[in-house]
C-alpha cells in the first residue's frame, strides 16, 4: 500500500508540477551573503554548497558561477531578502530539473511558467511558492533565467550527464643533449681526421682555450733549428747580391 501511495504522489506530481524547495538557503545565509561583495559572495557560497573541488572539477566550478551570477543579479535589482531567497531557490529548483530529473528545455520552461503563474494573484492555489515578487518582478526574473539557464540549456545537460570519461594520454620522451664544449673552436668532423688526431683535439689543456684568443699560441715557439736555418740564409747574401738588378733596355 506504501509503494502504491508513493506512485500515486509521482504521478500527482507529474500532473500539478513539482514544489518549490524552500531549504536551499536559510534566511540568515541570505542575509549573510547579501552583505558581501564578490569575492565573498563567491567563498560563502563555496561553503554553503560544500564545493571542496574547485581547483579539478569544472562542475563545480560551473555550479558556483551559476549561482554567484543569479545572486548578484538579484542584488543588482534591489531584492529584498525574503525575495533574494525565494529566487535562489527557483535557480535551484529549475538546475535540478535539468540535472537530476534529466528534464526536457521544453518541460522545464513549463515548470518555471507554473512557478511563475501565481504571481499577483491573492487567491491562487500555487501563490505560496513565490509570493514575495510583483508582476514586474516576475517578468524581469523570467528574463534572466531566459539568457542564462534556459539559453544555454544544452550545454549544462551535457555537463551534468553528457560528458564522456576522459583519458589522460601522456607521451615521454628521451632527448640526448651535445656534450658541453671543452674548446673554443667547434670539433673537425670525425670523418675527416683520425681518431686519434680527433681524440687528441677534444683532450686540449683548459689553459689552451684561454688563449685562444692568440692564434700565435696555437702555433708554438719556432725551433732553434729553423732559427739558425733562416740566419744563415740571410748571412750568406751580400750587400751587393742585394742590389736591384738593371736590364739592358732593347733596341
Amino acid at each position: 500500500m506504501a509503494t502504491a501511495g508513493k506512485e500515486e504522489d509521482q504521478d500527482q506530481d507529474a500532473v500539478d508540477g513539482r514544489k518549490i524547495n524552500h531549504n536551499f538557503l536559510s534566511l540568515s545565509q541570505i542575509t549573510a551573503l547579501s552583505e558581501e561583495d564578490i569575492e565573498g559572495i563567491m567563498r560563502r557560497l563555496t561553503e554553503y554548497l560544500n564545493l571542496k573541488e574547485l581547483q579539478t572539477s569544472l562542475i563545480e566550478v560551473i555550479l558556483l558561477d551559476y549561482y554567484t551570477a543569479g545572486f548578484c543579479w538579484a542584488k543588482e535589482k534591489n531584492f529584498s531578502v525574503m525575495q533574494m531567497l525565494q529566487f535562489m531557490d527557483l535557480l535551484n529548483f529549475l538546475l535540478e530539473n535539468l540535472r537530476d530529473r534529466h528534464m526536457s528545455l521544453e518541460d522545464n520552461i513549463r515548470e518555471l511558467g507554473k512557478a511563475m503563474s501565481g504571481i499577483g494573484e491573492t487567491n491562487s492555489e500555487r501563490s505560496g511558492d513565490l509570493d514575495a515578487f510583483n508582476t514586474e518582478q516576475a517578468k524581469a526574473v523570467i528574463d534572466f533565467m531566459n539568457i542564462s539557464l534556459l539559453r544555454l540549456y544544452k550545454l549544462y545537460a551535457h555537463l551534468f550527464y553528457g560528458r564522456k570519461e576522459e583519458h589522460v594520454i601522456s607521451y615521454e620522451y628521451m632527448v640526448e643533449l651535445a656534450p658541453r664544449a671543452v674548446t673554443s673552436f667547434p670539433a673537425p668532423p670525425e670523418e675527416g681526421v683520425s681518431s686519434d688526431f680527433y681524440a687528441s683535439l677534444l683532450a686540449l689543456p683548459a689553459d689552451m682555450e684561454r688563449k685562444g684568443s692568440e692564434p700565435e699560441s696555437f702555433l708554438g715557439e719556432p725551433s732553434p733549428k729553423a732559427e739558425s736555418f733562416e740566419a744563415g740564409a740571410v748571412a750568406g747574401f751580400s750587400h751587393e747580391d742585394q742590389k736591384p738588378t738593371v736590364l739592358p733596355n732593347p733596341k
